[in-house]
């Protein structure tokens, strides 16, 4: 407990950046309309894929006999992987709503 508290300690600052971070993206994801909010939704998502690359590259750098990171690492790419793909198909749907009808 106390090596949590000495790493607060010394990153003081990036730890208000945090808190600060939390209170402007609730203040700013409360104001947002409904009719925004699943476009949105599905842009963020496609834009998951930062998250993919992410957990590749560290999969990569990781020690060989490390299973559980190894483990962890795989479960984000899966979840990251679904989350892009989420996005695309709620995206294609939002958008075959506005096209003619033959």
């Amino acid at each position: 407990m106390n090596a949590f508290f000495d790493f607060i300690n010394q990153n003081i600052e990036m730890t208000y950046v945090v808190i600060l971070m939390i209170f402007v993206g609730i203040e700013l994801i409360s104001h947002v309309p409904a009719v925004l909010h699943t476009p949105l939704m599905s842009g963020a998502n496609a834009i998951h894929g930062v998250v993919i690359i992410g957990a590749i590259l560290v999969m990569l750098h990781m020690d060989p006999q490390n299973y559980a990171g190894l483990a962890i690492g795989f479960v984000a790419v899966v979840l990251g992987t679904l989350n892009v793909v989420g996005g695309f198909v709620v995206t294609n749907r939002m958008l075959e709503m506005f096209k003619t009808r033959k």
